[in-house]
């Protein structure tokens, strides 16, 4: 049975489209057929983070304007054999698809792939509620930050009205150190305000920034970052592996302490 798992959050800008490039690039690298679809229809850049955006020819709404067979408009990803996008138009608002049109299309991806991640747009109008159509999962994304927060409470409240399934929390770009000094809200505070289960904590890293602009998703790396791994163990977790969580302070302790070894070496 495919899964088919919309990445929502009703706030722009908490890295929704991160998380959907580099979740399906990991499940392809673990075997899985998987296809993405890009549904922010008029600002697309699901394209871009894949470093695919040169070898798109057809999109979306080409093929449901039947101007080209669904094959045709799919871009595979030469890294990995077992990836595939749909990418939006750029040229056409969100109004230009209608909720039973996406349903539609994903569901002939649903007859094909294993997984079909929806890159769902900001906010809680038609080009969310394109993205939900067919979804039967959830994975919302936010930031520790109160606006976020407040916003992916709502989007959850939509999801529970859409009875999709399973409904489950990434905390992105999370920075222990803030945490520590309360300048950031914890991933406890988070989970106790939106009440679902938590899949993922991606922690802050420049690494993310550096591999968004060369189009060269995290997971890809032969040496995982914190955030790579971190986005790795989601996509094991979804693949239903007893993953545990990276603890983040101990990771940062453990740096220190090899520091302190060093110096201390050094003064021996």
């Amino acid at each position: 049975m495919s899964r088919i798992i919309v990445i929502s959050s009703g706030k722009g800008g908490v890295g929704k489209t991160t998380v959907t490039a580099n979740l399906g690039m990991a499940l392809a690298r673990l075997g899985r057929q998987v296809a993405l679809v890009d549904a922010d229809f008029g600002l697309r850049n699901l394209d871009l983070l894949l470093g695919l955006e040169n070898r798109i020819v057809y999109t979306a709404v080409e093929v449901l304007a039947g101007e080209c067979r669904l094959d045709q408009a799919l871009v595979k990803d030469k890294r990995q054999p077992g990836l595939v996008l749909l990418p939006a138009a750029q040229n056409r608002t969100k109004d230009s698809v209608t909720p039973d049109q996406m349903k539609k299309l994903v569901n002939e991806l649903a007859a094909k792939y294993d997984y079909v991640l929806i890159d769902s747009p900001a906010g809680i109008e038609m080009g969310f509620q394109n993205a939900i159509a067919a979804a039967q999962e959830a994975l919302i994304v936010t930031t520790p930050e109160i606006a976020a927060v407040r916003d992916a409470d709502r989007v959850v409240g939509l999801l529970e009205a859409h009875t999709i399934q399973s409904t489950r929390l990434i905390v992105n770009r999370i920075r222990p150190a803030m945490v520590q000094a309360n300048d950031m809200m914890s991933v406890e505070d988070v989970q106790e305000i939106l009440s679902i289960p938590l899949i993922g904590v991606v922690p802050d890293d420049e690494r993310v920034i550096v591999s968004t602009n060369r189009g060269e998703p995290l997971v890809l790396a032969e040496n995982l970052s914190r955030p790579g791994m971190a986005f790795y163990n989601i996509a094991r977790r979804l693949e239903g592996e007893p993953i545990e969580f990276i603890d983040l302070d101990a990771a940062k302790e453990n740096v220190f302490s090899r520091i302190r070894k060093l110096l201390w070496s050094k003064i021996i």
